[in-house]
């Protein structure tokens, strides 16, 4: 692997974003376009894109939720890419660009399945928030960033 961080701010950028989660989310679970790119996904937001040579294998979008924090989300990394610490990888950078930004708190809305994974991270989950969102089950967890 050559993995390559990059902060996606070009159209081409992004669309690896966008091709990472529509093969990993999109198409696994059945999840629409309307549904999986919403109101945060514009030509302003901002995305770590991981690329492997040329091609992008994993992602996270960030933006703001208020003046200290950060909402991290739609987290994906292919499946022919996963337990190789790159989930990792894309959450710390998006933590980083955050930091740089002035954000001193991410926070996740975890699939419940993944808290664990978050937890590794340093997130707390408040489990007795979780919801029912229109495909997951998902908890708030939230980290202060230093």
């Amino acid at each position: 692997m050559d993995i390559k961080v990059i902060r996606a701010t070009k159209t081409a950028e992004q669309a690896g974003a966008y091709y990472v989660r529509i093969q990993a989310m999109a198409r696994k679970y059945n999840i629409s376009l309307e549904t999986e790119f919403d109101e945060h996904d514009t030509p302003d937001t901002k995305y770590i894109v991981l690329l492997d040579g040329i091609f992008p294998v994993a992602t996270c979008r960030l933006y703001a939720i208020d003046e200290s924090s950060v909402m991290l989300g739609r987290i994906v990394v292919l499946s022919e890419y996963r337990q190789k610490g790159l989930g990792s990888l894309v959450v710390r950078e998006a933590e980083k660009w955050a930091w740089e930004l002035g954000f001193t708190k991410s926070v996740i809305h975890s699939r419940e399945q993944k808290v664990g994974f978050y937890k590794k991270l340093g997130y707390t989950a408040d489990e007795t928030k979780a919801y029912k969102g229109e495909v997951f089950t998902c908890v708030p967890m939230e980290r202060n960033l230093t």
